[in-house]
């Protein structure tokens, strides 16, 4: 298995990226490659700086990097040598089974809707990203990649939510649920009305109603569908809510006994870095999008993602399932 990797995405590129590849590589199985994808002579000098490099890792050479002033739908043919395009390409292409990315999100979206193509049955590719809860962790999509979206968008990506938690999240029966401002049916804007009667007769889902933002964390669902817009909003919030915390349990545990509490699993629990990245649902492929000041460690846990994803055949799985479930909903299709 051969995973691509964009070298030049983090804000500390290629420095992140190839920490995160050495580490991943010391401890995903022998038969898993990791392929540095960017400007050769820059990964070579950073590589240079470590005394170990596991076998398996290579460096394929793309000059250019995308910038984040560069407009995302024009980034395909105005940027075609980046390291971004050229790891696409890559992937299609079947040199490699997934992408790993911490470039512009608007970039990988608009890349892979180029090069890799929806899913049949698919207008709307998701950004779907995992959110600590009082229980498992939740699903919430779309994070970012839609902003202005149907009633049916937002079914489309409660199909892929379903899908999504049943084969990487290991939920038999995932509970969705529709971000509202109330649980009433009646509650909410035109989308959100909408989606909830077109939810509540859709086959093949387990739709459990509206939750409000503050009961995402009370373990009343599996997976939150939403409007990019408003998922992003949540998603930023939610980080800055997690460092908060993290820095206000640091401050007063210095000098004092933690008294048995596990503070090591509630830092695990809020930090990012821990789930890495999130995947682009609804492709061709096995896109998965980390943040701009990803660490080492948040590469190395994008990747470890990345090979679950290929390993358990999701593309494959969501095909097969998404064309049956979402035949019907599917407006846009060319």
């Amino acid at each position: 298995m051969r995973i691509i990797l964009d070298a030049m995405g983090t804000d500390q590129a290629p420095r992140s990226e190839v920490a995160g590849a050495i580490e991943a590589l010391k401890e995903l199985d022998s038969d898993v490659e990791i392929v540095l994808v960017g400007d050769q002579e820059t990964i070579e000098a950073e590589l240079a700086g470590h005394d170990q490099i596991p076998e398996g890792l290579s460096v394929h050479h793309a000059p250019d990097r995308v910038t984040p002033e560069e407009s995302p739908s024009k980034v395909i043919r105005r940027n075609p040598e980046s390291s971004l395009v050229v790891g696409l390409r890559l992937h299609r292409d079947g040199a490699g089974q997934a992408f790993v990315s911490a470039g512009s999100t608007g970039a990988i979206m608009a890349t892979s809707l180029f090069t890799l193509r929806p899913l049949p049955g698919v207008d709307r590719p998701s950004v779907a990203t995992i959110l600590p809860s009082a229980g498992p962790p939740v699903l919430l999509l779309d994070a970012g990649a839609n902003v202005d979206c149907k009633p049916h968008h937002l079914v489309q990506f409660a199909h892929l939510g379903n899908i999504y938690a049943q084969v990487m999240m290991g939920r038999s029966d995932p509970r969705i649920a529709l971000l509202n401002i109330g649980e009433e049916p009646g509650k909410g804007d035109e989308l959100t009305t909408e989606t909830y009667q077109l939810l509540c007769t859709e086959a093949g889902l387990n739709f459990v109603g509206n939750v409000e933002g503050r009961d995402i964390i009370k373990d009343v669902c599996d997976v939150v569908v939403c409007d990019g817009f408003v998922g992003n909003a949540i998603l930023k919030f939610y980080e800055s809510v997690a460092q908060f915390i993290v820095g206000l349990v640091e401050a007063e545990q210095k000098g004092k006994a933690s008294e048995g509490l596990d503070l090591d699993r509630v830092f695990r629990v809020l930090d990012y870095a821990e789930t890495g990245g999130a995947p682009l649902l609804g492709v061709g492929g096995v896109p998965v999008i980390c943040h701009g000041e990803s660490t080492p460690k948040a590469i190395r846990n994008a990747l470890k993602m990345a090979v679950r994803a290929v390993r358990s055949d999701m593309v494959k799985h969501s095909a097969q399932e998404v064309a049956l479930a979402l035949g019907h909903t599917s407006r846009e299709a060319s």
